[in-house]
């Protein structure tokens, strides 16, 4: 049987982060991307029937880790994932689905698998609907599946996250280093090459199939704490603003992309803390990045970029 592993997305922070992994696990890897960078890469559009089927033939597991752009989720995301779902179901792969908590809409305590997809918001549908999509798929035999649901995320490549330009390339530069939201609740943070090793898992360990999974993750900090890490890596006179409720309505006006949080402003205003007991019951406690470290190591490829 093929050891074939597919990332689709390969040139994502995610999709990167999972190639790796793949790599130092000795599984073979067939980076997916549009430009088909690296020594292992496949320039292929999976947005498209033939795109998908070329880039997924002969995989034994299949990672979702592409995207549409974020503001067309909605109107994208279940035509994309048509498109994925039918090229693994022709290769007869498995398909492990880079997933996030968007579907959940507002809650109250930690959040759970079992929480009812209540989002009313565009992108919140939109992600519930991916997932009703995939999880049918599996319930009917079309393929074998699962989804690995990772919180807001930080690390190297992460540039494309709301932790990332606001806060260490901006405490990278010696800038104001901005949490998006209360700085006073606890947030879950996830980061990349953990979020990365919990995917793979779920592609080796067949039993993972016909389900989400919420991701091992360390304890939520709350933004502040967050942003002490981060200047006590930075080093120099820390620099934190908070960019609260009023200022995103503000700043949204003239900022598409901060005008885009109002959508999902609940989660930046209550605690928003991930429940993985599911995930470390089924497959064990993994080794998770201590925050500091993983920190460091995310301000040290910032300042690389710089």
């Amino acid at each position: 049987m093929t050891d074939l592993h597919v990332v689709l997305g390969a040139t994502g922070a995610i999709g990167g982060a999972v190639a790796d992994e793949l790599r130092a696990r000795g599984h073979r890897v067939r980076a997916v991307s549009r430009g088909g960078a690296g020594p292992d890469g496949l320039a292929a559009d999976v947005t498209t029937p033939d795109g998908a089927a070329a880039a997924c033939e002969g995989a034994a597991v299949v990672y979702q880790c592409a995207q549409p752009p974020y503001a067309r989720w909605a109107a994208e995301f279940p035509g994309f994932t048509d498109a994925v779902l039918s090229a693994v179901e022709r290769a007869g792969s498995r398909l492990v689905m880079a997933d996030n908590l968007y579907m959940y809409g507002p809650v109250k305590g930690p959040m759970g698998e079992d929480l009812p997809y209540a989002a009313a918001n565009p992108k919140g549908r939109a992600r519930a609907k991916v997932a009703e999509m995939i999880l049918a798929a599996h319930r009917e035999g079309r393929v074998r599946a699962s989804l690995g649901r990772a919180s807001d995320y930080f690390g190297p490549r992460g540039v494309n996250t709301i932790l990332g330009p606001t806060i260490f390339a901006a405490a990278a530069a010696g800038k104001t280093a901005r949490w998006i939201g209360d700085p006073d609740v606890l947030h879950t943070v996830s980061y990349l090459p953990d979020i990365a090793a919990g995917l793979v898992t779920l592609g080796e360990r067949p039993e993972a199939d016909g389900q989400a999974w919420h991701l091992p993750v360390l304890a939520a900090p709350t933004g502040t704490e967050f942003l002490d890490m981060v200047w006590d890596a930075a080093g120099g006179r820390a620099r934190n603003a908070a960019l609260r409720r009023g200022m995103q309505r503000v700043l949204g006006l003239v900022n598409p992309v901060v005008k885009e949080l109002g959508e999902t402003w609940y989660q930046r205003d209550r605690d928003w803390v991930v429940d993985d007991t599911a995930f470390r019951a089924a497959f064990g406690d993994p080794p998770l990045t201590p925050h500091e470290e993983a920190v460091a190591a995310t301000l040290k490829w910032f300042r690389a970029q710089a």
